[in-house]
C-alpha cells in the first residue's frame, strides 16, 4: 500500500497532470533528436474556458487541470476516453492490499450519487467520507484535495451534480486493511489567488491536479516529501495499458529532470503528449484534457516548477503498483 502526503493513503495514478510518461519510463534527460516521422501529429484541443459563474468554473477545473475523467471515464480500446461514459467510472488499480475501482460519479440515482448533495460531494472529495459515514479509499488523492479552496471545490461539485447522469454498475472497491479517515474534517479552506503565480501554479500542481503524488518519490510504501518532484515510481499496465512507465523528475535538474527545457517545451509535453525530441509519451496524462487549459494556467504550472530544487535521478524505483 502506498499513503500519502502527510502519511494519507492517496493518489497512485489519479489525475497526474505532470506525468510525462513514455512507454517504458520517462526520466525529463537531455533526448536525442528522432526522425521526424516518429513525432506524433496532435490535433488541436478545443479550449475550455474559465469564468466567474459557479458551473462554468467547475467545468474548466473538472475537464482540464483536475483531470477528474482520467480515472472515472472509461477508456476505449487506443487508450482514450470514451464520451459516451464520461465520469461513469472504470477500473483504477491493483495492488496486493486492493483492487480499487474509479465510482461512477455521474447523477445517476442507482448507480451514480444522484442522491449526493454538494456538500456530500464537498465532504467526499475532501475528507475522503460518503454520506452514509463510510471512507473512501486509494487511490483518491485525499492528501492533496484536503488543501482545495471552497470556491474551487465547491464549483467542482456543482458541476458533477449538472452533468448528464449515466448508469453504469461499477464493482465494488476491495481493501484489506480498515479504512479509518484522513486527519480532522476539512471545513474551510480560503481561496488561493492568482497574483502569485508561482504560489498558484504550486496550488494547481497539488490540491487541484495532484500532478506531484505521481512525480515525488515513495519510499517503503510512503510519499518522501523530501523528494518532492523526483519522481521514479514505476506504474505496470496501468489503465489496462500494455506499458511500464515511471514518474519523470521534474525538478530543475540539468541532467535528470527540466532544467535544460524551455518553458515551450515543458508546455508542449504537457498539453500535446510529445517530449522534448518528439517523443510519444504514454497516455496515462490526460493530454487533451491538459490541451484545452487556459495558458495563464499552463504558464503558472510552468512557473512553479522552475522553483523546485534540482534533484538526482531516483536511487531506485518506489513499490511496484
Amino acid at each position: 500500500m502506498r499513503v500519502g502526503q502527510n502519511g494519507l493513503p492517496t493518489s497512485l495514478m489519479i489525475g497526474t497532470v505532470f506525468t510525462l510518461l513514455s512507454s517504458v519510463t520517462a526520466c525529463a534527460r537531455d533526448e536525442a533528436p528522432v526522425p521526424k516521422t516518429e513525432v506524433a501529429v496532435v490535433a488541436a484541443a478545443e479550449p475550455v474556458l474559465d469564468g466567474a459563474d459557479q458551473l462554468t468554473h467547475g467545468r474548466y477545473l473538472v475537464e482540464t487541470v483536475a483531470g477528474c475523467g482520467n480515472c472515472h471515464t472509461p477508456r476505449l480500446p487506443d487508450g482514450s476516453l470514451d464520451p459516451s461514459k464520461t465520469f461513469s467510472g472504470a477500473f483504477v488499480i491493483k495492488e496486493p492490499v486492493f483492487e480499487a475501482y474509479a465510482s461512477n460519479i455521474t447523477p445517476d440515482m442507482e448507480t451514480g450519487i444522484g442522491s449526493w448533495s454538494e456538500n456530500d460531494i464537498v465532504h467526499a472529495i475532501r475528507n475522503g467520507q460518503r454520506p452514509d459515514g463510510t471512507y473512501l479509499g486509494p487511490p483518491m488523492s485525499f492528501g492533496w484535495y484536503r488543501g482545495m479552496s471552497d470556491t474551487d471545490v465547491r464549483a467542482i461539485a456543482a458541476y458533477i451534480k449538472a452533468v448528464p447522469a449515466v448508469r453504469n454498475v461499477v464493482p465494488k472497491s476491495t481493501y484489506q486493511f480498515p479504512l479509518t479517515g484522513y486527519g480532522p474534517p476539512v471545513t474551510h479552506v480560503p481561496d488561493m489567488p492568482k497574483t502569485d503565480q508561482v504560489k498558484y501554479g504550486e496550488y494547481l500542481a497539488g490540491p487541484i491536479g495532484h500532478c506531484m503524488d505521481c512525480h515525488t518519490t515513495y519510499v517503503a510504501g510512503k510519499i518522501d516529501m523530501q523528494q518532492l518532484g523526483r519522481g521514479g515510481n514505476v506504474y505496470t499496465n496501468p489503465f489496462h495499458l500494455e506499458v511500464i512507465a515511471a514518474s519523470a523528475n521534474i525538478t530543475s535538474d540539468t541532467t535528470v529532470g527540466l532544467g535544460n527545457w524551455t518553458d515551450d517545451e515543458i508546455k508542449r509535453a504537457i498539453t500535446t503528449g510529445v517530449s522534448r525530441n518528439g517523443r510519444v509519451l504514454a497516455k496515462i496524462m490526460p493530454f487533451a484534457l491538459y490541451a484545452k487549459m487556459e495558458p495563464s494556467d499552463v504558464n503558472a504550472l510552468v512557473a512553479y516548477l522552475r522553483t523546485l530544487p534540482p534533484l538526482s535521478a531516483a536511487n531506485a524505483p518506489a513499490a511496484k503498483p
